[in-house]
């Protein structure tokens, strides 16, 4: 306690010091960031170039003249928008059940007394430690049993359910009091009413990080669109990507453009919830 105590007197003994040690801490922070900001710079940069400019030496990070002209031909070369359409569809669908089955589950974890609570929970959540190589094969027979082979439908049923959503909204409803729950009981609500009108308003935080981090993992996909799905107009946006490059392997500006179309979604999902993910993750993360 003295030791505190001294620390903090020696803070406000040393006010200029202490400005010091700040000024310099977010000055490195602000060269790290941008420095991780150059690759993508520098791929904005080449999305606005002529092939043999991207490569030129000494490079411009500025071209001296903008070509549009890329953004219109990639969309020309392959069926991009097709590619956007079926991403689109397994991205919102996807994040959308996952969202809910997770949140259905973790209330039970969280809030729910039944034999085996806790022992069912560190069953399911003992599966994120197995790597997915294990199953891919049994999961493949199942998919082609049930039909769903090459259809997006596939890509659905695989990832509606996720353990690591079931944790993270677990631990986050653990932090809400469950005094709110009894009340509600004695008022005559349902466990689904409690789930609707209770949890889900005092959980956006935890929500918003689910869906980002869900949304950005079924967009950016490679392996399993490119195991269940063959036919081309079935194929996802990484997976046409992938052809992209195949069929225009020495235009490199224009894959630079399709590549950057591709982060737009995401980055928009992102900063429309980037306030709600720090909430979400200290809030989450850090309860036992």
């Amino acid at each position: 306690m003295e030791q505190i105590v001294r620390q903090k007197a020696i803070r406000q003994d040393h006010p200029v010091l202490q400005r010091v040690v700040h000024s310099v801490i977010y000055l490195l922070l602000t060269l790290l960031a941008v420095f991780t900001l150059i690759p993508f710079v520098w791929m904005v940069s080449s999305s606005l170039k002529l092939d043999r400019e991207v490569f030129s030496y000494p490079m411009r990070w500025i071209p001296e003249t903008f070509h549009w002209e890329n953004y219109r031909l990639i969309w020309q070369r392959v069926p991009l928008v097709t590619y956007f359409k079926n991403t689109a569809f397994i991205a919102i669908v996807v994040t959308l059940l996952q969202t809910l089955t997770s949140s259905f589950a973790a209330y039970a974890f969280a809030k729910l007394q039944f034999p085996g609570r806790d022992t069912l929970f560190l069953a399911y959540i003992a599966t994120i430690a197995v790597p997915w190589q294990a199953y891919m094969l049994p999961q493949f027979i199942m998919m082609r049993s049930m039909g769903l082979y090459d259809t997006l439908w596939a890509m659905v049923v695989l990832q509606a359910f996720s353990a690591f959503g079931v944790f993270l909204m677990r631990q986050f409803y653990r932090g809400i009091p469950s005094e709110l729950c009894e009340a509600a009981r004695l008022d005559g609500l349902s466990e689904y009413g409690i789930w609707a009108r209770i949890m889900l308003p005092l959980s956006k935080a935890a929500i918003a990080t689910l869906v980002i981090f869900t949304f950005v993992n079924t967009w950016n996909d490679y392996m399993g669109p490119m195991i269940y799905l063959t036919r081309d107009f079935n194929k996802t946006i990484q997976v046409g990507l992938r052809r992209f490059i195949q069929e225009n392997s020495s235009d490199y500006h224009l894959i630079m453009a399709a590549s950057l179309c591709s982060l737009l979604p995401v980055s928009v999902v992102f900063l429309c919830l980037q306030k709600y993910f720090i909430e979400g993750i200290a809030t989450s993360g850090l309860k036992g």
